[in-house]
């Protein structure tokens, strides 16, 4: 019971069974969790991205038991990596397509120090850090980024 539970979790409800790019299925069904969090205060925000991390570490350490190492179904990270990327929390829509655009690119690619703590950090915690990584260089580009580009 606790495992179907677990994968619920770690597929973002279903969603990392997605036949074609779960990941990238992962971080657009973040965007309504998003939407409601955005009108918390920071501090809250903040509260709430690492309550769901550590729910992220825990289930997918649970599933990667069965599935093998970083399993694909597993998106609990990228609505994770989605939410750092948002921290700003970004209110038109330009702006939020940008940091989806940026997440994924840079959960893709995996640049420096991303592609390192994806090889060499193992279990639920290297299935989560990676693309926490990945949103927290997201969300310093989408801040620095002028906003009048966005418009």
């Amino acid at each position: 019971m606790f495992l179907n539970i677990y994968r619920i979790i770690a597929t973002f409800f279903c969603v990392g069974y997605a036949p074609k790019a779960p990941g990238t299925a992962g971080t657009i069904a973040a965007l309504p969790l998003y939407w409601v969090l955005k009108s918390l205060s920071l501090p809250r925000y903040l509260l709430a991205i690492a309550i769901i991390a550590l729910l992220g570490v825990f289930v997918s350490d649970k599933v990667e038991e069965d599935w093998g190492s970083d399993p694909s179904e597993v998106v609990i990270d990228e609505v994770v990596g989605l939410l750092i990327t948002l921290v700003s929390r970004p209110r038109g829509w330009k702006e939020i397509g940008m940091g989806v655009l940026l997440f994924r690119l840079f959960d893709i690619i995996k640049p420096p120090p991303v592609g390192y703590v994806d090889r060499n950090v193992p279990g639920g915690l290297g299935i989560m850090a990676d693309d926490m990584l990945a949103g927290g260089i997201s969300a310093l580009l989408l801040f620095l980024v002028p906003k009048r580009r966005l418009l």
